[in-house]
């Protein structure tokens, strides 16, 4: 088995770099997360400054991490606005493709951001139909249901990027690269950066935050799109573990055959979970869930998710991922990556030796119940990732960006025409989503508690088998949207009305799993989905009322019926 090094500049940021040595970095900063007891001082990388700037901001808005930021500063620059994007290192797309669907990437064309032509020319490969199925042993066996048109497509990250930054170029814009945020000040009057870099010329004074030798830019806006591990973030959520992990490991390879790698898997299952730590087994439970299993890794229930590869007929990309707490004795990155290697044949039916690795990938994606991320500072706002506006079950990043693409350009644009950039008016752009927050008993229920000395191993597979099974008989219009990160009423309760209907033992079992705390937090969500579904609703008659408000009132009134519309998942079209 030939693994070809990574070679060249990569880019930074999740996903940007495949080496091992990066994995050894990446489970250091996982180890210390969960094992960390002493914190310390909360660290003051944004301060309050009492002064004004002292001139006119040189920016309406800066945005910070450009990998994704680009997409929404090209937006906001094709607004109108004056945007520069700051990046600490090459404004480079990652080598391994973003798989997403048709309708993610037309999203970017409505925008502006990429003509139709750009969005079709950064397609490396399309397939279909994609795949989800569950282990089960006999007599239940295992589940399997075929869709179509779900991130059935490989896009190049570095064509989409290089497009929107040659577009927000042309319109105006400013991209600072190999340029580090060092800290922020924030004015009465606007926000100073501090940077280093190569990227930025003199900024006007920073007043009182004003630092000897450091360059300085200010603006109106600053815009966090620095992903979960952005040191504002942290500051925000200085003392606080996440509430939930999603660790991947994987592998681009090359050596499939090329008439086989014409589907994708979008969420797998080869086995039932492992034994428990213990080794006692688990109460019943099917099979070979943990057999020849790392001893590393066990109170986890293993997924698996596979794509062909751009790069190639015979190249194809395979990720293995799993649901965890932060808790200390979760297994590290390097021993999933083990596994990974040692469950891999198995799952995809060909040997180790006949392939060759192009590239490792891996990742550990913290999520907080606490989300969307409610602004800590006036004039900051965090966006993508760093606001925590993806589901605890998906990855996040460019998919999580696109849908709410149109809606944060559009806010954040009416924000600084109306001057609404305090602390309470910019929560209302990352408002209360009960359909994310619902998402937290799925996550619960397909995880596994870090100390469970028994449980029954075939529960997760059970129950979204039924699950599945429930939405395929329901069709598409209850299937996809549950695909793609997005919880309706009418098709949720659709859902498990079905799958109780069909396996009314479950009920009892996901409640003993759950518990009675976390049952009844999802059913307060569930009737705030409810009552965002009847909003969303009775607004539409009052849009044209809105349209005639005060800049202000207008602005305040249009973000709560887009959290109403977001939060209910009327957002997502078919």
């Amino acid at each position: 088995m030939e693994r070809n090094a990574a070679t060249g500049e990569q880019a930074l940021g999740a996903g940007g770099a495949t080496s091992y040595e990066a994995l050894r970095r990446t489970d250091a900063g996982w180890e210390s997360l969960r094992t960390r007891k002493l914190w310390g001082p909360r660290p003051e990388y944004v301060r309050l400054a009492r002064d004004s700037l002292g001139a006119a901001p040189q920016y309406d808005a800066v945005v910070c991490g450009g990998t994704l930021g680009i997409f929404l500063a090209c937006a906001l620059q094709l607004r109108g606005l004056k945007v520069a994007v700051v990046e600490r290192g090459p404004l480079l797309g990652r080598a391994q493709e973003w798989n997403i669907s048709r309708k993610e990437l037309a999203e970017l064309v409505e925008q502006g951001v990429l003509t139709q032509e750009e969005a079709e020319g950064s397609v490396s490969v399309e397939f279909n139909p994609v795949r989800i199925g569950f282990y089960g042993e006999p007599p239940r066996g295992s589940t399997e249901v075929w869709t179509r048109d779900v991130l059935n497509l490989g896009v190049s990250p570095a064509r989409l990027i290089e497009a929107a930054r040659r577009r927000f170029e042309a319109a105006g814009g400013q991209v600072l690269e190999r340029t580090g945020l060092q800290g922020v000040w924030v004015h009465r009057d606007g926000v100073c950066l501090q940077l280093d870099g190569g990227g930025a010329g003199a900024g006007a004074a920073g007043g009182d935050g004003g630092a000897g030798g450091q360059q300085q830019l200010t603006a109106r806006l600053l815009l966090d799109c620095m992903g979960h591990a952005s040191p504002i973030v942290q500051q925000i959520r200085w003392g606080r573990k996440p509430d939930g992990v999603c660790l991947v490991v994987g592998s681009c390879a090359r050596g499939f055959d090329p008439a086989a790698n014409t589907t994708g898997d979008v969420i797998w299952t080869c086995s039932d979970s492992p034994p428990p730590a213990s080794g006692s087994g688990g109460g019943g439970g099917g099979g070979g869930g943990g057999d020849g299993w790392s001893s590393d890794v066990h109170n986890a229930q293993l997924y698996w998710e596979a794509f062909p590869a751009g790069s190639g007929p015979a190249d194809r990309t395979s990720y293995m991922f799993t649901y965890l707490d932060a808790q200390p004795n979760r297994p590290s990155l390097e021993a999933l990556m083990e596994t990974y290697w040692r469950e891999m044949p198995r799952y995809q039916g060909i040997s180790l030796d006949d392939l060759q690795v192009q590239r490792i990938l891996f990742g550990a994606f913290p999520t907080f119940r606490r989300s969307p991320l409610r602004p800590a500072f006036p004039r900051v706002l965090q966006v993508g990732d760093a606001s925590g506006i993806q589901s605890p079950l998906s990855f996040g990043g460019f998919g999580a960006l696109t849908r709410h693409l149109k809606r944060l350009a559009g806010a954040i644009g009416e924000a600084l025409e109306a001057d609404c950039l305090s602390i309470s008016d910019l929560a209302l752009i990352n408002a209360y989503n009960p359909g994310l927050s619902g998402a937290w008993m799925l996550q619960r229920a397909m995880s596994i508690d870090a100390n469970a000395k028994s449980y029954n191993r075939a529960f997760i597979n059970r129950l979204l088998s039924e699950n599945f099974k429930a939405m395929e008989q329901l069709g598409e219009p209850v299937l996809k949207p549950f695909l793609q990160d997005v919880i309706q009423l009418g098709p949720l309760l659709r859902a498990l009305t079905k799958q109780m209907v069909q396996d009314p033992l479950m009920v009892p079992q996901i409640l003993l799993r759950v518990g009675p705390v976390a049952m009844v937090d999802w059913l307060l969500h569930l009737v705030g989905l409810a009552m965002y579904t009847f909003l969303n609703w009775d607004v539409q008659k009052y849009k044209p009322l809105i349209e005639k408000l005060p800049a202000r009132m207008r602005y305040m009134m249009r973000r709560m019926a887009e959290a109403w519309e977001f939060g209910a998942g009327k957002d997502y079209k078919l």
